[in-house]
């Protein structure tokens, strides 16, 4: 492979990080159980703020409307997620939407999971990323632009409604550190991130043949 026919797109600077910063957020989600509740959300309070701002600095794509990608992402996978991370959070899952569409509709208060909001962000971002390592061109444009015009509709909404609740459990005047016994997996780099995975290099290994 030629540095020439390499997708300026899908192998651009910014991308790149929106890629390493999203994987980042799933390895994150996947060992979720492993930490404190308090650890848990002092580094989701962190890397929220930097996978917005990554993917809205991208720079737009076209869709190949022909195209079907693969989902990765099962009903069970999803479950599984959600529940690991509803039980570390407790009574603290549960937060009060504003930002509802529905809330119009209603005279009670609506209420939405932080577990949930977490899940679903994954689920667009785990399937994202298993197409991305195809390595297929086509594939990865159609996956990022699938990713960012789910950003814009979906997920991107859900990841700033739960920051807020984030912010509102770390800053108030809340039990954090007695669901889980602390231990040494929880101690990664203090910004919520760790080192680039491996196939991402594997990934881009070919670039300067």
């Amino acid at each position: 492979m030629t540095g020439e026919s390499l997708n300026p797109t899908v192998y651009s600077k910014n991308v790149i990080e929106f890629v390493t910063v999203a994987n980042e957020y799933c390895s994150f989600l996947e060992t979720a159980g492993s930490q404190t509740t308090r650890v848990f959300l002092d580094k989701v309070q962190k890397i929220l703020p930097l996978l917005y701002l990554k993917i809205s600095v991208l720079p737009e794509v076209e869709s190949y409307e022909e195209m079907g990608l693969e989902k990765f992402v099962s009903e069970v996978d999803y479950n599984f997620l959600q529940q690991k991370v509803m039980n570390l959070l407790g009574e603290h899952d549960d937060f009060q939407e504003v930002f509802d569409v529905e809330m119009q509709f209603s005279d009670a208060p609506l209420t939405a999971s932080i577990s949930e909001c977490l899940a679903d962000i994954y689920q667009d971002l785990k399937d994202f990323l298993m197409s991305y390592r195809t390595s297929d061109e086509l594939v990865m444009q159609e996956a990022l632009w699938l990713c960012m015009d789910n950003f814009k509709t979906f997920w991107g909404q859900r990841l700033v409604n739960v920051l807020r609740a984030v912010h509102s459990l770390i800053y108030g005047d809340f039990d954090l550190d007695d669901r889980l016994k602390h231990t040494p997996a929880a101690d990664e780099d203090d910004d919520g991130t760790s080192n680039k995975p491996d196939w991402l290099n594997d990934l881009f290994k070919n670039q300067g043949d």
